[in-house]
């Protein structure tokens, strides 16, 4: 059976407050998902962390990366890349009765170990494009025939207006004559 790669033990760091260790850890993180940008399940995740034992706690300083998958939000087709993250984080213990506060920015410290799994899922999560782009000039898909027109224009003719805001068209002016905007 292998460690988890993702608890560090911390038992004599706790134990000298201004203490520092430097951690590389390397592990699979599970699969994270947001709006069709995926870090898939088999992926590996890295964080260099440094770890500072400061009172009541310890601070966690690390950089993050892991690969990620997903497709261009206008031409569909499939990119991959490296996402790359910076976080800096307090594990902090709480007393047998205090209660775990849902508004906490803090992570749960608990025993001699410090689980950095939540720290590094949550880092690439909200690393993770919602709407990532092939290129920034990407032309995306013709409406019509959902051509890519990234690699030829179509023949289609330019879709015309929707019937439905035609009453509003007649607040356009002319080129030339005064309008209302």
């Amino acid at each position: 059976m292998t460690a988890d790669p993702w608890l560090i033990p911390v038992l004599t760091l706790r134990r000298q407050p201004g203490a520092r260790r430097q951690e590389c850890r390397t592990g699979r993180i599970g699969e994270l998902s947001v709006a069709g940008s995926v870090v898939p399940a088999s992926a590996e995740a890295t964080a260099d962390a440094i770890l500072d034992a400061v009172d009541g706690g310890i601070e966690v300083v690390a950089r993050i990366h892991a690969p990620w998958e997903g497709e261009c939000r206008r031409c569909l087709r499939p990119l991959g890349s490296e996402l790359h993250c910076e976080v800096r984080e307090l594990y902090r213990t709480r007393t047998a009765d205090e209660a775990a506060d849902p508004d906490e920015d803090t992570y749960p410290l608990d025993g001699d170990q410090l689980d950095l799994r939540p720290l590094v899922r949550d880092a690439l999560l909200l690393a993770l494009p919602l709407a990532p782009l092939c290129r920034d000039d990407c032309l995306g898909l013709c409406p019509a025939c959902g051509a890519d027109r990234n690699v030829d224009p179509c023949g289609c003719q330019a879709a015309a207006g929707d019937p439905r805001w035609g009453a509003l068209d007649v607040l356009r002016s002319p080129e030339g004559e005064p309008g209302l905007g």
